[in-house]
């Protein structure tokens, strides 16, 4: 589950406040600001419902893929755990073209036993999915819920294996 209640500790940095965490720049890194972050991307994981893909087995996979770390900044495991992978302005490597103006989120699953799409989503990712994209859209007001799949331009992929517009009820929160 997600601190809300600040200090908190983010990939070993402590961060004070919310204006902190949102200020954070580095080299490229980091998108300008909270109005950067346009859509809150759902992913699964493209793993077997039999089988667990745990967060070192994502990583070993992304960095043999050339990226420097998760390219999620949140992952959801199947039993509800949240994990955070990037800092919340920091540029993502999920959704191309959309990297520099989104926040990506991945549940572990997606595929059957025997490999085909499926929305394989326990009771518990559900929840912790529904209450990551209320906070998120409360950081990013502007920000539109979108699955992979529904993102033009984007590698066309069945990703999430769901449709994602179950949760565009969330944009008209104030």
């Amino acid at each position: 589950m997600l601190n809300e209640h600040f200090p908190i500790t983010i990939s070993e940095d402590e961060v004070l406040s919310e204006r902190d965490l949102l200020k954070k720049h580095e080299a490229g890194l980091f998108m300008n600001d909270v109005k950067s972050v346009r859509w809150l991307i759902v992913h699964c994981s493209a793993s077997r419902e039999d089988r667990d893909y745990t967060v070192e087995q994502m990583l070993r996979d992304h960095k043999a893929r050339g990226f420097r770390t998760i390219g999620y900044h949140f992952y959801i495991r199947r039993n509800g755990e949240v994990t955070q992978h990037r800092h919340l302005l920091e540029v993502g490597a999920h959704c191309r073209p959309y990297n520099r103006c989104s926040i990506g989120i991945c549940y572990e699953g997606g595929l059957s036993a025997d490999g085909k799409p499926k929305d394989t989503r326990t009771k518990e990712q559900r929840y912790q999915l529904q209450q990551l994209l209320v906070k998120l859209h409360r950081l990013f007001p502007g920000a539109l819920v979108r699955g992979h799949s529904e993102m033009p331009g984007a590698t066309p992929k069945a990703c999430p294996c769901f449709n994602a517009a179950e949760y565009q009820w969330i944009e008209s929160i104030v």
